[in-house]
């Protein structure tokens, strides 16, 4: 057999390893050879392959990023494009393809399939946002970095009496904001689940400084105060329909100086949590991934994404995977001490 693998929407880091352990178990397990479509969905529409072997995959699995590129481009909206995918896998002799991304990869691997291409699915995406998976690798490394950046933030801010706004990603789902401002000891975090108020942030903010301490917020890109709306960077859209979001971090921060009149500075972490070697978690998750990815593939179990339930690894439908966002339930941390607007 030849086995097509790809890597769609943002890079993220443990994509190297899912690519390492599916060339790996399908290689030495099977047999199989291996082809690496470059770009995303570009690869298939396009023609762009990149055969993979062994000696290819040697040192890869502590690198962020992929190997393969990506993109975000969508078949769907290209003329013909679902046809020309059909033809170059036929060019090039591929029997199934295991197609690692997010919710918009993961939509046209189902569609894909209704249109009676084998394909199979790997959850990626440091938004932790699939709901049919506990966690997706990318993850815990998003969160370590944002964690890190936040303790490093904070002795500055202490010493220049300040209150520093940390923007982090999430443009549905507040996971990252919420993982990294506990582990930060953040005084605010803010959400997208949740319209918050800046009147309570700014009391809040207040308290902090006259306990003589710098208050650290924490803000997901797709939080919206209350009666307004998301802050974009831009209003141009992907081939998916997303735009793309950013600057709430900014905003607040001068509301907070306005309002305040106490000194306030924003930083956006932006693709600095996309980049860098993968945490171990992440290369063990992403590695199991890819292993059962192939064990789908053999089976012939098409139209499936594995998925982590627990510690177990399982085969959910992609129409399952993709069906809704999983976002944070406000409920369930609502006895913490920690705001979210």
């Amino acid at each position: 057999m030849r086995i097509g693998v790809l890597t769609g929407g943002g890079d993220c880091p443990g994509l190297n390893a899912v690519i390492r352990a599916v060339v790996r178990k399908g290689v030495e397990g099977h047999g199989w050879e291996i082809v690496g479509f470059r770009n995303g969905w570009q690869g298939p529409v396009e023609g762009l392959t990149k055969p993979i072997g062994l000696g290819d995959v040697e040192d890869i699995l502590t690198r962020g990023g992929t190997i393969l590129g990506s993109s975000r481009t969508n078949p769907y909206k290209i003329e013909g494009g679902v046809d020309r995918i059909r033809e170059v896998l036929a060019a090039e002799g591929v029997d199934a393809l295991i197609a690692i991304g997010g919710e918009d990869t993961l939509g046209v691997a189902k569609r894909l399939t209704d249109d009676g291409i084998g394909v199979v699915g790997v959850p990626k995406t440091i938004d932790n946002d699939l709901g049919a998976t506990d966690y997706t690798f990318g993850f815990d490394t998003a969160v370590h970095i944002a964690t890190e950046s936040i303790d490093r933030l904070r002795t500055t801010a202490e010493s220049h009496h300040r209150a520093l706004v940390v923007e982090v990603m999430g443009r549905h789902a507040g996971w990252i904001a919420l993982h990294s401002g506990l582990a930060g000891g953040a005084n605010v975090i803010l959400v997208p689940e949740r319209p918050f108020s800046v009147e309570k942030v700014v009391e809040w903010v207040e308290r902090r400084f006259e306990r003589q301490y710098a208050p650290i917020i924490v803000v997901a890109e797709g939080a919206v105060p209350e009666g307004g709306a998301e802050v974009l960077h831009s209003g141009e859209k992907d081939a998916f329909g997303h735009v793309r979001l950013g600057g709430v971090g900014t905003w607040l921060a001068e509301e907070i100086a306005e309002r305040t009149g106490q000194e306030s500075r924003a930083v956006v972490l932006g693709h600095t949590q996309r980049g860098g070697i993968p945490t171990a978690y992440d290369r063990v998750l992403a590695t199991r991934f890819g292993l059962h990815a192939v064990d789908a593939v053999a089976e012939g179990d098409f139209g499936v994404m594995v998925a982590l339930r627990g510690t177990d690894i399982v085969r959910v439908k992609l129409s399952e995977a993709t069906a809704e966002l999983k976002t944070v339930p406000l409920e369930r941390y609502a006895e913490a001490e920690v705001f979210f607007g």
